[in-house]
């Protein structure tokens, strides 16, 4: 019998899904039909890094090609089912919210907007000037509407809750008539 001591072994390196056998960083990520349209999730190592909403999956999986560049992309429904199932769960009913952990990538101001939408309960609307104040850049009133423009974890931090200084709906990234019917959702709460 030939016994080792574990303590002198050197440990192996571990393949771990968040990396490919290149070295590449993974992104993970499944497509669902939903009542809105087409939906894609993707998480990479620090979270959820993408929800994606759209006419059909070959978009989608373009879109998420050109935002994450040089990255593994591996199709994975049986992986994401939980936060796939959240998703759709929260589209049926936004009252239920939508507790996802993200991993957020952009610019401080950025952040602070996706933070600040994040605090935005379902039902309620805000105006991109008083986004603007929350977050402490009352002047910045473009930029704070550019970064709702760059968010592309769409629903998790929900930008279509966003509405211009009358009231009316302002461009979405997934579609003005996608924000109407989330709008008016959250609104039967």
């Amino acid at each position: 019998m030939n016994l080792i001591d574990n303590r002198t072994r050197t440990p192996r390196p571990r393949h771990t899904p968040a990396v490919d056998v290149a070295g590449r960083t993974t992104v993970e990520y499944g497509v669902a039909q939903a009542e809105l349209g087409c939906v894609l999730i993707a998480r990479s190592v620090g979270g959820v890094c993408a929800i994606l909403i759209g006419a059909n999956a070959e978009q989608l999986e373009s879109d998420l090609a050109d935002r994450f560049p040089g990255r593994a992309l591996n199709r994975n429904e049986a992986g994401l089912r939980i936060e796939l199932a959240k998703v759709l769960g929260f589209i049926d009913n936004p009252g239920e919210g939508l507790d996802l952990p993200l991993a957020l990538r952009g610019t401080t101001l950025q952040r602070r907007v996706w933070q600040a939408l994040r605090a935005i309960p379902a039902g309620t609307t805000i105006t991109y000037a008083e986004l603007a104040v929350r977050v402490g850049a009352p002047t910045s009133t473009r930029a704070v509407a550019n970064a709702c423009a760059a968010n592309v974890i769409a629903l998790a931090i929900p930008c279509h809750r966003v509405v211009r200084s009358n009231g009316t709906l302002a461009g979405y990234r997934w579609g003005i008539e996608r924000k109407r019917v989330l709008i008016a959702k959250e609104a039967m709460l």
